[in-house]
């Protein structure tokens, strides 16, 4: 990191030092690590390289989850709200944010060879969820990828007014609840983008599905769903890999891996130094990166709990929305855009 980057880095120290939030982010002055440790490792290790391809059962894993959690709507459809809100929260929260990390692996073509057929699965696995998001995700989650940290491109680094805002245990619990909503309303704001005929498709089709479950078995039915979604992206165990992924905890590192038993239920996603490098490997096969190269990741920070990693989010005072590293916009990423 050159000097600039020290100076930022040291302001942050001393803000740690005496207890206080970050006013503002990280900011490096290097390329995102990822590109240059994939090249390092392919180098040393080109058999990794077969492992970069579709998951085989990625399609049968998503309509099981699909389908399951379907016929659990409608079994709800008479039940009462508060047994509604607990399966939603101890069973079906589970099962989509199991399909929103689905939509991820789509994003990258896990499940076929043909994106074609991966966007038509993502937009199967997203009837479950009940708000169309699946086409839109991707267009912003490969920029996360090809310019991670990127001021002003990459939408998954929280705004400068959630960064103003959310100062305190108060906030930061309201934060964590709604994270769902800030970030699918983050890029909208900041960089929309025009729908494309894909996202009209994404909206008609989970519009239709949802309207079909309403008609079919009730409200009660269509809001088991929502709160499945809901309570599943927000003060949940599964969710604490929104945070655990990218937020700052040691300013000399910007991606964290978790390897825990939730791997199980996520996609692997845990895996997140391992898919950064590699966005091709399926996350079934992500551990094997591990295996193959340890010296690359066994010095890194890592976590085993991610509601540890929500307890420390919440509880720790100098961190906050502002506890993510970025970088400006370079002359190189201009002309790969």
């Amino acid at each position: 990191m050159g000097k600039g980057g020290e100076m930022r880095e040291n302001k942050h120290e001393h803000q740690e030092e005496e207890g206080v939030m970050a006013t503002d982010f990280f900011w490096s002055y290097t390329d995102e690590p990822h590109a240059s440790r994939r090249k390092q490792i392919l180098s040393q290790y080109p058999q990794i390289k077969e492992l970069f391809g579709p998951d085989p059962l990625a399609f049968l894993k998503v309509t099981v989850v699909v389908l399951l959690q379907l016929w659990t709507a409608t079994l709800l459809h008479d039940a009462g709200w508060l047994k509604i809100l607990a399966i939603a929260y101890c069973f079906g929260s589970f099962l989509n944010h199991n399909l929103f990390l689905a939509i991820h692996e789509l994003s990258h073509n896990l499940a076929f060879s043909r994106p074609v057929c991966n966007r038509w699965l993502g937009i199967f696995a997203n009837l479950p969820i009940g708000v169309p998001m699946s086409v839109t995700f991707q267009k912003y989650h490969l920029e996360h990828h090809r310019f991670q940290g990127v001021d002003g491109i990459d939408m998954d680094i929280p705004s400068n007014v959630e960064g103003h805002l959310v100062t305190n245990v108060v906030a930061k619990s309201i934060w964590v609840i709604f994270q769902l909503f800030f970030y699918a309303l983050r890029p909208l704001f900041l960089k929309p983008k025009p729908p494309g005929y894909w996202e009209f498709i994404n909206v008609f089709v989970q519009i239709a599905l949802d309207a079909a479950m309403v008609y079919l078995w009730g409200w009660r039915s269509f809001a088991y769903l929502i709160l499945s979604t809901f309570v599943g992206g927000g003060m949940h165990p599964m969710a604490g890999h929104f945070i655990s992924e990218h937020y700052v905890f040691k300013p000399e590192q910007e991606t964290y891996s978790y390897y825990g038993p939730l791997n199980f239920l996520t996609w692997h996603v845990g895996y997140h130094n391992e898919h950064h490098d590699f966005p091709r490997i399926p996350g079934s096969k992500l551990y094997k990166v591990k295996e193959i190269a340890p010296e690359y990741y066994e010095g890194l920070d890592c976590y085993k709990s991610w509601s540890q990693v929500i307890y420390m989010y919440i509880m720790d005072r100098t961190v906050g929305p502002y506890s993510r590293m970025k970088r400006k916009v370079s002359t190189a990423t201009k002309k790969s855009e």
